[in-house]
């Protein structure tokens, strides 16, 4: 993946050279003022087909007819999902291969980039597609009535009855999944969040890799994209991670412009910064958390980036840019942030469950809140060096390499500023906690800090590859050896044959989490067994309910804030609760 893709700010030489991506996908390299042949159509299919593989794939894998209860026919599902990911990729990568030794670099470019988002879209349609094979045969989602699939259906319900949103929980999710249910499901909401589990989990690759294009070149934006969208997919509340693996490439967009204010117009300015503050809107009415923890560092990343020294008219067009950008932000995102304005202060998380009982400086991985999976004594899991283990270092390396070479590249900055505000936020209501007896979603940091982690590694990684092939080029300056132009075609296209086969692999591992497992193990596949256990609309049980008996669903009630002002201890028995939280477990 030799071809590097963003910019350094204030040099405006960097247009004439190869290795940077002037304006997102849409753009080639080529120098300001010529238009690419091909206008729209490139990006354009592109996101086609990131999207139509994701849900293609997703749909297709409805009708694989096995078991999803016994092991043998999980098992068989999986192995289905495997075979057809390698009907919908071998061509595709074959394809990639052909052009990259037999034809041109531009037919080659086209091909390379409608390859990569095919493989964005089968990573978490494998996924998804999992997801579907476990939920076989019942109408539910992941979950049934129980947990936070529970909550969200008891929200969309008084949405429906007209009582409103909830209090500062996120709309954008509980108004998609209750339209959904009025006009697709007949007012069901629980099939309702069946259809939209699968369908975001199905796009959520594409729109990780769709929202990195917009910084790097196709196969550095899936080498992110791909581990992360997987990494971090969350079937059963797909909508959460999905905003925040959106947000950091949209930030990082963000403080792209901000270096590029001096060759823009003000008209220009203006609309970039309303379309990026329409979708940090829209992001915020989805799920606001990953705001709180990155906004801090991002905006002494703004005002480390802002053209103080070029003069007035710089300074106005990033104020205009910046102005835009937040009034458009607070504009559709109105509906949740006057709610936090007037009542946030009152808003306090009392929940604690494993990962507030761990050590707070691990970053390198969630157990989940299921007591069995994996056992508490293997977690975290041991590394050779200090606690710490290989994947550890490798991203550590990768930090400091993006500190070396990137802090005046704007996607690195967007990261690193992400990254420090979470870190030192999580650390302070982590110290806080038994003071205040609050826990406030501080162990969600934990998947912030390994995104941006991974985002730096390989965005280091590009950087690396980059000087080194600057460097090769004034070495060998006016002399014969030379490394050969197809060398790049040919690197790019090996690798996006080893990130696909790494998809497949890694979307099988998380698909496998998820299949229906017994209660009583306390895994994930919990999760899909809730769902199997409910009956249908017209009183059946589904086709594969354990032990073929089932439980009716009960009426849903609105959720109540609570009142207590101590910290409730999640999976933890009252015997040990001193141990854990101090005082007396409640009563009952």
């Amino acid at each position: 993946m030799p071809d590097v893709a963003i910019e350094a700010p204030d040099e405006p030489q960097a247009h004439d050279d190869p290795q940077f991506l002037q304006d997102g996908p849409g753009q080639s390299a080529d120098p300001p003022g010529r238009r690419h042949p091909r206008g729209l159509f490139a990006p354009v299919g592109e996101a086609v087909v990131a999207l139509a593989v994701g849900v293609g794939f997703m749909l297709w894998a409805r009708d694989i007819s096995v078991d999803p209860l016994i092991r043998v026919g999980q098992v068989s599902g999986l192995a289905k999902l495997q075979f057809r990911a390698a009907l919908v990729a071998l061509p595709v990568l074959a394809a990639v291969l052909f052009t990259a030794y037999r034809s041109d670099r531009r037919r080659h470019g086209l091909v390379l980039r409608l390859g990569c988002a095919a493989v964005a879209g089968l990573g978490t349609g494998i996924v998804a597609g999992g997801i579907a094979v476990a939920l076989r045969g019942t109408p539910w989602g992941l979950g049934g009535q129980d947990g936070d699939p529970g909550t969200l259906q008891s929200y969309a319900e008084s949405y429906l009855r007209g009582e409103g949103l909830p209090g500062l929980y996120p709309p954008g999710f509980i108004v998609l999944l209750a339209e959904w249910a009025k006009y697709l499901r007949h007012g069901q909401v629980g099939f309702a969040l069946k259809d939209v589990q699968l369908l975001l989990s199905a796009v959520f690759g594409p729109l990780c890799y769709l929202a990195w294009r917009t910084l790097l070149r196709p196969a550095w934006a899936l080498a992110v994209a791909l581990p992360a969208s997987i990494v971090f997919l969350d079937p059963i509340r797909p909508y959460s991670h999905l905003v925040m693996v959106v947000l950091l490439p949209v930030l990082g967009r963000l403080l792209t412009e901000l270096t590029r204010v001096r060759g823009r117009t003000v008209r220009s300015v203006l609309l970039r910064g309303a379309v990026l503050g329409a979708v940090l809107g829209v992001l915020f009415l989805t799920y606001s958390g990953w705001f709180v923890w990155s906004v801090p560092g991002v905006l002494v990343a703004v005002l480390a980036l802002v053209p103080w020294q070029h003069g007035r008219a710089a300074l106005l067009r990033a104020a205009a840019l910046l102005g835009a950008t937040g009034l458009t932000a607070a504009l559709v995102g109105a509906p949740l942030l006057t709610r936090m304005l007037a009542n946030g202060a009152n808003a306090v998380d009392r929940y604690a469950y494993f990962d507030v009982y761990i050590d707070p400086a691990y970053v390198m991985g969630w157990r989940s809140d299921r007591s069995g999976w994996p056992p508490s004594w293997a977690w975290p899991p041991p590394g050779g060096l200090a606690g710490q283990d290989a994947v550890t270092l490798l991203v550590l390396a990768g930090l400091a390499l993006a500190l070396a070479l990137g802090l005046r590249r704007p996607p690195v900055v967007a990261a690193l500023a992400a990254l420090a505000s979470a870190w030192v936020l999580r650390f302070w209501f982590a110290g806080h906690m038994q003071r205040d007896q609050a826990v406030m979603l501080y162990p969600r940091t934990t998947w912030q800090i390994l995104y941006c982690l991974l985002a730096l590694t390989v965005l280091a990684a590009m950087l690396l590859a980059g000087g080194v092939r600057s460097t090769w080029s004034r070495l060998t300056a006016g002399q014969p050896v030379r490394l050969p132009r197809f060398l790049g075609r040919r690197l790019a296209a090996g690798s996006l044959c080893g990130l696909a086969l790494f998809g497949a692999m890694a979307a099988s591992w998380s698909a496998n989490r998820y299949m229906p497992t017994d209660p009583a193990q306390h895994t994930m596949g919990l999760d899909a067994w809730r769902s199997h256990t409910l009956e249908r609309a017209d009183g059946s049980c589904p086709l594969y309910a354990p032990r073929h008996t089932c439980t009716p669903p009960h009426e849903l009630s609105r959720p109540q804030d609570s009142t207590d002002t101590r910290l409730w201890c999640g999976n933890v028995s009252f015997q040990n609760w001193a141990a854990y939280c101090g005082g007396r477990p409640p009563s009952g």
